[in-house]
């Protein structure tokens, strides 16, 4: 049997490492905002290149927070509308009503199934103040329009990079040659996290930097922002016992932090095993019925899942059953059409629901064996 994802395999190749750090932290007694989240926050903001960089319980609180914390500091107020794609997992929309805003559902564009800058262009009225961009399935959004969109509206551009941990702008340019792309490219990358003004990062074990538990955080070059958030974070306090705002209980615990420590190390190289396999996926499966993913050979895609299209999924779930691979579904049921937001079932979103009718996803990981990946292209080649 070929696993959709390997928890155990891909964690057990830090498994000295992170024993040292749990023996460690149990020496050390330090479980709550302790040590660990501080080094942690400061390596991922220097890998993000933001200043700053707070852990947070998990990728929907780091959300929340980032739009609770624009209230908090005036930038946004209860009700404001914020655009969102309707092609995404629930989390993004719950933590704008768990804001009290109001989300603007947008169409994505259906090469990339990310967010359609053409079509947030249309949704753009006087009670728009922010757009929150996917970076879905580890492929960035069209961050440049987007940001231009944002600059000439005078709007917030906030990232849910929760599936795209390392993914980077500008790394590939046309018509240059690898030297000169280089050059320009590395003053010029940025990672996801440090393009829009905030942006929320989830850690959850199936994650490319995934914790051995849940946790989450939040990047940003906002001082405003991050001073909010720190005290949202933490019952609105600064002091203990002592609280300034009405605030939260959302910490990254201190031992995920270790193991994301630990982790952090080895992410650009899984990245890079990711992509590797991704490619290898796209050169060879050859099989008229199966739509490939949209991938440009940059590095702005860190392949978080290696999501398909086809007429009849249930038809192929039963070869791949048959066959002993492993997959899943990145997602069934379109956010609006979930019981839980049914005062949004009326809205016409016929590519959002096409798309939830037709993917799924394939087996991949940094640590799947070329003879997985082979058998894997072989089986959807038989289809």
């Amino acid at each position: 049997m070929i696993n959709f994802l390997d928890l155990h395999k891909i964690n057990n190749r830090f498994r000295k490492e992170l024993e040292a750090s749990f023996t460690k932290s149990l020496e050390t007694s330090y479980y709550i905002l302790g040590p660990n989240v501080k080094t942690f926050e400061t390596e991922f903001a220097n890998y993000c290149g933001t200043d700053y960089c707070l852990g947070t319980a998990n990728g929907l609180d780091a959300l929340t927070l980032i739009l609770k914390g624009y209230i908090e500091i005036g930038r946004l107020k209860k009700g404001d509308k914020i655009i969102v794609p309707a092609n995404t997992y629930i989390a993004t929309i719950l933590s704008v009503l768990h804001a009290d805003l109001e989300p603007v559902f947008v169409e994505p564009n259906p090469k990339t199934y990310n967010i359609s800058a053409e079509e947030v262009k249309t949704k753009l009225n006087k009670d728009v103040k922010a757009i929150l961009a996917v970076h879905l399935y580890g492929q960035l959004a069209e961050m440049e329009r987007l940001k231009s969109i944002a600059d000439e509206h005078n709007l917030l551009l906030i990232e849910d990079a929760a599936q795209a941990h390392g993914a980077e702008t500008n790394s590939k340019m046309q018509g240059l040659n690898s030297k000169s792309q280089d050059l320009i490219a590395n003053s010029q990358r940025q990672k996801a996290g440090n393009i829009g003004h905030a942006a929320a990062f989830s850690f959850y074990p199936s994650k490319n930097l995934g914790a051995l538990g849940d946790g989450g955080a939040v990047t940003t070059n906002d001082n405003d922002l991050y001073e909010a958030i720190l005290l949202l974070r933490n019952y609105g306090s600064k002091v203990k016992y002592e609280n300034e705002i009405i605030g939260y209980n959302s910490r990254l615990d201190d031992l995920q932090a270790a193991f994301l420590s630990v982790k952090l190390k080895y992410l650009d190289s899984d990245n890079a095993k990711r992509r590797e396999v991704a490619r290898c996926y796209l050169q060879k499966i050859r099989n008229s019925k199966i739509v490939l993913p949209f991938y440009d050979d940059s590095d702005n895609h860190v392949f978080h899942t290696f999501v398909v299209e086809l007429e009849d999924r249930k038809h192929f779930i039963d070869h791949l059953n048959k066959n002993n691979v492993g997959w899943l579904i990145h997602y069934p049921i379109p956010p609006h059409k979930q019981k839980a937001l049914q005062r949004f079932s009326h809205l016409k979103l016929p590519i959002t629901e096409q798309i939830h009718k037709r993917i799924i996803s394939l087996p991949i990981s940094p640590v799947l064996t070329n003879e997985e990946v082979n058998t894997v292209i072989e089986v959807i080649n038989t289809y």
